[in-house]
């Protein structure tokens, strides 16, 4: 996968993630305890033998660049290829609206690249896949674009872009900003071209007064293409919403998806901590949990997710919660179905309740 070029887009939608995404694009959410969602769209390419990986860059990206830097922790840092940041500055001195613009913006360096094609991924999304069995699917369909798709396990609101697949795999249909319902074909932001199909789709685009790179560089110009779709049929989690990012980090605590997600071959890479193992002490209870290095636990926590360097006081009850890094509940607070983001402190004798499909968010640095 040399002769790939690879690039992860952060413009994924966040307005039904509130507060979560106030100072952060979705691609730096954290899930799993200690990942952030980025780490699998970069980790994919890597082990998918892609070493030429671009970001093109969003609004709110400074998180990005604290997290990958110089992509050393996921073999990126190299002389050739490597890791590269696209910016998405203004064009003419207009403001950049949507994905198309800034990718035009960034298309001299495209253009020198050696590599003859060009996947693009959402970073958006967790899942775990091998991207030649990708190129191998466009190489035997002979497809001018080749887009991955899954079967929606539930009904995704809003953002979804659904296509029609026949039997041999060619689309035939794609609906976008609609809800997908369950077993709908939900496409995952992922497409596999040649690098001069690529330059077109952008261009037609954008010169036409186009923002958007799948509805007025590709849906519009349908019938200029070849398009087929591939299917995904392992684990998919869309970051979209407050309840699918909730839901996709207690998704982390079964078993089975955990052991597709990160006990395969293809490991997902995240940026290296040092940090104390977890320390249990006599009072702690903690039952079905993922809790990261650092944590010290005085008190009981159940079916939640805790990452690193949270302190849990004695006598405190925590269950059905994400604990974000930094995190300090005191003595006897109790919480259920909550979010904590980043640095909230949690005072003593506290009671923070959200509903079962509406968690509580409790913004970041915030004292209660």
């Amino acid at each position: 996968m040399s002769n790939i070029m690879g690039i992860i887009k952060l413009d994924g939608a966040n307005s039904m993630l509130k507060e979560l995404c106030e100072r952060r694009p979705v691609a730096s959410l954290p899930i799993a305890g200690r990942y952030r969602v980025i780490d699998f769209a970069v980790s994919n390419m890597v082990n998918s033998g892609v070493g030429n990986v671009g970001v093109l860059l969003s609004a709110k990206a400074r998180s990005v660049f604290d997290h990958l830097r110089s992509g050393k922790d996921w073999d990126l840092a190299r002389h050739r290829g490597g890791l590269s940041y696209l910016p998405s500055d203004p064009y003419d001195g207009q403001p950049v609206t949507g994905d198309l613009s800034g990718l035009y913006h960034n298309m001299d360096y495209i253009q020198h690249t050696s590599a003859e094609y060009i996947l693009v991924a959402q970073a958006d999304s967790v899942y775990n896949i091998d991207f030649r069995s990708v190129l191998l699917f466009h190489q035997n369909t002979g497809a001018d674009i080749t887009m991955v798709y899954s079967k929606a396990k539930t009904d995704i609101p809003g953002d979804a872009a659904v296509m029609k697949v026949t039997d041999s795999g060619r689309v035939t249909d794609i609906a976008k900003s609609m809800t997908a319902t369950q077993g709908a074909n939900d496409f995952l932001g992922i497409y596999l071209m040649s690098k001069d199909t690529f330059i077109k789709v952008v261009s037609n685009g954008f010169e036409r007064g186009g923002t958007d790179f799948l509805l007025d560089g590709i849906i519009r110009h349908m019938d200029e293409y070849s398009i087929f779709a591939c299917e995904h049929k392992g684990y998919v989690a869309r970051i979209n919403s407050t309840m699918a990012y909730f839901n996709a980090n207690k998704d982390m605590l079964n078993p089975e998806i955990w052991a597709e997600m990160f006990m395969g071959a293809n490991l997902i890479h995240t940026k290296t901590k040092d940090a104390a193992p977890v320390q249990y002490k006599d009072t702690s209870r903690v039952v079905n949990c993922l809790v990261a290095n650092g944590c010290e636990i005085r008190g009981e926590v159940e079916n939640s997710i805790l990452f690193r360097d949270v302190k849990v006081g004695e006598g405190v009850k925590i269950k059905d919660c994400i604990i974000m890094e930094k995190c300090v509940i005191e003595d006897n607070a109790m919480l259920r179905n909550v979010i904590c983001d980043k640095n909230v402190t949690v005072t003593k004798d506290q009671w923070l309740k959200g509903a079962e499909n509406y968690p509580l968010i409790v913004a970041k640095g915030t004292k209660i």
